[in-house]
């Protein structure tokens, strides 16, 4: 009876230690750098150290975009009062000029050409 207890403990140990051996071979190819899930890994964290780069350029480049919106905009609204003003000004301008005998004045321009001719009558 001891003989077949020490021969069916042996071969539970050699059957342990070949399971042993098939999972160590397949635990290696698992983590193998170029096939198996290390480089998977390894090219992810690539990967995000890739992503958290153009990330970083994408926010700076955001924020020089929207400091020159800014300018931009305040630079408008400031056109945008001169504009106002020019047109509430401009309504204390008399619209029709007249000469002293009651006839329309005509303003003339020399044209880039040099040549001179009635552009048109004052507003």
């Amino acid at each position: 009876m001891m003989l077949i207890a020490d021969i069916l403990l042996a071969a539970g140990a050699i059957g342990a230690g070949f399971y042993c051996l098939v999972l160590s071979r397949r635990l290696t190819r698992f983590n193998d750098l170029e096939n198996g899930m290390g480089g998977a890994v390894a090219m992810l964290s690539v990967q995000v150290d890739d992503l958290k780069r153009a990330l970083e350029q994408a926010k700076a480049t955001a924020a020089e975009a929207s400091a020159n919106l800014e300018d931009t905009t305040e630079r408008a609204e400031e056109t945008a009062r001169r504009l106002e003003l020019a047109m509430a000004s401009s309504h204390d301008v008399p619209h029709g000029r007249s000469a002293p005998d009651g006839r329309e004045r005509q303003v003339r321009r020399r044209r880039r050409g040099g040549a001179e001719g009635a552009v048109g009558e004052a507003a």
